[in-house]
């Protein structure tokens, strides 16, 4: 029988810090099988993808990935607590044994943290600072644990999404190598952030970044054109200012009349560098800023998001990541579809749809319609 580790990623794009975790986990494990939990066209951040998800997967299974499985709209753009649920719970429902992640603080004690979070806290109604920042600050006090790193943040989330699945995980901390999580410059040595290799695809020429990714990321980086968020302005920024503030607060996680807000700056900004820095407070950050705009593109109502997973999409795998769905798939509890037509968009896949429709508006490339999984012989 073939045993599965479970990784959560965006891999935006795949990189040598990524390669090193993905065979680490493997290494202390003894998993037959990686699994990838992906992300697809948009991300937890609200920005889209600078490689589309199938771009993407094809590199991770060139790079030792055995199974690329989409981490769906309403979970993969949420804030770190909702996005760990719903990814842990599509781990689970894949029946991986383990789930495999990096961290700033392996050693970190989840349980002591997950026993000591607020409950009905009233500090919690403060509107003058954001929320995680309360959160965090409410934890060390109790623990004495400072939780401010972004994947400590996101193993916590993890931990705790387990916890309150029953622990069908066992959890695998693997200490974070090479720049920090939101570096932006390239560091020494061949391991860099994500985030430095985007600043350096925007800022071109890429030549830089061929020693920082594996062959297959430098491919795709090397032949295929990036995509950022300032491609989506023109048509966010005519969302917000065509819709009625009535429609505007129908939207996910529109609040405290923040809509009024983003359809002044949206009239007022030439670019959308400029519509963020009008409508960021100190209780609005440009991440949770960037989500809220994502959610209006999508059109997406709160039924919309405040789902849990219902659906196994497989983007792609190898011959040994389709001998485990074969083998596991007499015991999966959700429907597996590599197929997509209009019922299936319907009944399943319309926020990702969705999104995948905007990326394809600006690639050219389809994204769902006449798209099956990726297979790779090796």
């Amino acid at each position: 029988m073939l045993s599965a580790v479970g990784i959560v990623s965006e891999y935006n794009p795949f990189h040598n810090g990524h390669r090193y975790q993905l065979e680490r986990a493997k290494a202390i494990t003894g998993a037959d099988v990686v699994i990838a939990i992906m992300s697809g066209n948009w991300l937890q951040r609200g920005e889209p993808a600078v490689y589309d998800k199938w771009q993407r997967a094809r590199a991770a299974l060139l790079s030792g990935v055995d199974l690329v499985i989409e981490l769906p709209f309403y979970a993969a753009v949420q804030p770190s607590h909702l996005f760990s649920a719903g990814a842990v719970r599509l781990a689970a429902a894949i029946k991986c044994q383990w789930l495999a992640f990096g961290a700033e603080n392996p050693t970190m004690n989840y349980q002591e943290l997950i026993d000591n979070q607020p409950r009905h806290d009233p500090s919690f109604k403060q509107f003058d600072r954001p929320y995680a920042s309360i959160f965090q600050d409410y934890l060390y006090e109790k623990t004495g644990i400072r939780l401010n790193q972004p994947n400590d943040i996101l193993a916590f989330g993890y931990a705790n999404a387990n916890h309150q699945l029953g622990s069908p995980l066992q959890l695998m901390p693997i200490q974070r190598v090479g720049g920090a999580h939101n570096d932006n410059e390239l560091t020494a040595g061949n391991v860099t952030s994500a985030s430095s290799i985007r600043t350096a695809i925007k800022a071109g020429p890429v030549s830089s970044l061929k020693h920082f990714v594996p062959t297959p990321s430098w491919e795709m980086i090397s032949t295929n054109q990036p995509v950022f968020a300032e491609r989506f302005w023109p048509m966010l920024r005519f969302e917000l200012i065509e819709a009625p503030i009535s429609q505007l607060q129908k939207i996910y996680q529109m609040t405290e009349g923040i809509e009024y807000r983003l359809k002044q700056a949206a009239i007022s900004a030439a670019t959308l560098s400029d519509f963020l820095h009008l409508v960021k407070t100190k209780r609005y950050t440009y991440t949770r800023i960037q989500r809220l705009c994502s959610y209006v593109l999508m059109h997406a109502a709160t039924s919309d998001m405040q789902v849990t997973p219902q659906y196994i999409r497989p983007l792609g795998f190898t011959e040994v990541g389709r001998r485990y769905l074969n083998q596991v798939k007499g015991d999966l509890s959700l429907p597996v579809i590599s197929k997509v037509n209009q019922d299936v968009v319907t009944d399943y896949l319309n926020m990702d749809f969705k999104s995948g429709m905007l990326m394809e508006m600006v690639t050219g490339a389809h994204q769902d319609f006449y798209r099956h999984p990726i297979i790779l012989e090796k």
